[in-house]
């Protein structure tokens, strides 16, 4: 498995620097990159260089949209913002390219509302449409995806769940266009991850993973597995099920843990539940899921307990 973590949980005073710190763990293979905050101090030469020495490679540009886009991003009223926003997004794909990149990871987090009657929901939506249109014509070699969340920084984020996420990839209909799925937002809008999981990925959709864990209120950022056992155990499942090949990023948010130890966490949880499936089985558990019994489907976690 590919895995990536989140470099702003390093407080370093540069992206070189934490890149070479983290690249003493044991099986992280990739990072994702803000744009433009993680190229701030350092050259796209010097990140491709730091990047190279660790053996790291690039999964994700993630365009980062500050104070100036505070009222929305590309369904702001203001037509000079909103064009601010597309050609921010623009310039993430020709760093992403530069660095040898294949995704770019979109979420509008002030995309959305607070009050009724603050916008106008139809006008927004098609001027959203337009622009994502136009970003996947830019970057038609690229994987575009659209992360939701359903709230925070917004009261209500204008796209909030996988089922409008899908119907925002439908309307735009561009082949580029898919979906970064976030655990702990799935948690946060009171979705099951993987029922979300399977709709994405049956339409081929599912071109990043977000992994953590939280306590369904608000965007914990916690270790992985560590509240939510069985959700994240049937998530690998069905990550196995549809042959994910992606990356999976941690993006979690050690505050009181130390970082590196956080991040080995991580991929040690991650190993485990992934080799609990492998030792059950995937087409006994399949068989089980089949079955369409609650009783039987604590099997699973008997035989994980034992």
């Amino acid at each position: 498995m590919k895995f990536a973590t989140r470099l702003n949980s390093f407080n370093n005073s540069s992206i070189v620097e934490t890149l070479d710190q983290i690249a003493v763990v044991s099986g992280l293979t990739h990072v994702d990159l803000n744009f433009p905050e993680h190229f701030q101090s350092h050259s796209v030469e010097e990140i491709k260089a730091a990047l190279a020495r660790n053996n790291l490679q690039l999964n994700a540009i993630a365009p980062r949209f500050r104070s100036q886009f505070i009222n929305g991003e590309f369904g702001n009223s203001d037509s000079g913002i909103a064009r601010k926003a597309i050609e921010l997004c623009k310039q993430s794909i020709h760093v992403c390219r530069e660095l040898g990149g294949s995704h770019i990871i979109i979420w509008l987090g002030y995309e959305g509302f607070d009050y009724a009657f603050q916008i106008n929901y139809a006008k927004v939506w098609k001027q959203v449409v337009d622009a994502f249109r136009e970003i996947c014509a830019y970057g038609d070699e690229l994987k575009i995806s659209i992360e939701y969340k359903p709230f925070q920084p917004r009261a209500y984020s204008f796209i909030s769940s996988y089922g409008d996420t899908l119907l925002m990839v439908g309307d735009v209909g561009a082949p580029n266009l898919g979906v970064t799925l976030d655990f702990c937002h799935m948690l946060m809008k009171a979705e099951n991850p993987s029922y979300g999981l399977s709709l994405v990925a049956e339409r081929g959709k599912l071109y990043g993973v977000h992994l953590n864990d939280g306590n369904k209120l608000n965007d914990d950022g916690l270790i992985v597995g560590s509240v939510n056992f069985a959700q994240s155990l049937e998530f690998i499942f069905y990550l196995k099920k549809y042959g994910y090949n992606g990356v999976v990023y941690f993006d979690t948010f050690p505050e009181r843990e130390q970082p590196l130890e956080e991040l080995r966490a991580n991929i040690a949880m991650y190993e485990k539940l992934d080799s609990l499936i492998e030792q059950l089985g995937l087409d006994r558990i399949q068989s089980i899921i089949d079955r369409n019994d609650a009783i039987a489907a604590q099997e699973i976690m008997f035989a994980c307990l034992k």
